[in-house]
């Protein structure tokens, strides 16, 4: 199996769910990381967001950005198959 890093800015709106816990206990391959800035300036209080595996991930809620992050772990782990 392979590895997905998702990173999240801690002043993102998407934290307002346990995004680590949730996606960590779905996909073990997955290693979700909290940082307190990813240097996309301003962009976490625009709409909510995750860089999977340094691809950024948008959604208009938290809810909406999960599920897309959810699909794009799944094709990364695809490779691996």
């Amino acid at each position: 199996m392979g590895i997905v890093v998702v990173e999240v800015c801690d002043g993102n709106s998407i934290t307002e769910i346990n995004i680590e816990e949730i996606l960590e206990q779905e996909f073990p391959e997955v290693a979700v990381l909290m940082n307190e800035c990813l240097s996309f300036c301003g962009l976490c209080r625009v709409k909510p967001y995750a860089l999977v595996n340094n691809k950024r991930v948008f959604g208009k809620t938290p809810e909406e950005c999960l599920d897309k992050i959810r699909e794009e772990i799944k094709k990364e782990l695809a490779v691996y198959e």
